[in-house]
């Protein structure tokens, strides 16, 4: 492996965060286009988020971008 140990996780969480950003707006319905306002609370805010679904294919793309990543790596040294 072409990286350390904690090289390669702050490198893959690096991946993860950022395709967690990337997936975040994917799927979300604010309350104001489902038409069920909570009082009190902001209309723009999501209704079903779906964290953990969200969490899951965060995951796997990462896994598969930083699989490329250290082949990447390996094979240009």
């Amino acid at each position: 492996m072409p990286f350390s140990t904690p090289t390669a996780c702050a490198i893959f969480f690096t991946i993860w965060f950022t395709v967690l950003f990337a997936v975040l707006p994917f799927g979300v319905r604010s309350q104001h286009e489902a038409g069920e306002i909570v009082a009190g609370t902001e209309p723009g805010a999501p209704v079903a988020p779906q964290l953990l679904k969200k969490m899951v294919w965060t995951t796997l793309v990462s896994a598969v971008v930083f699989a490329a990543v250290v082949a990447l790596a390996h094979y240009t040294q």
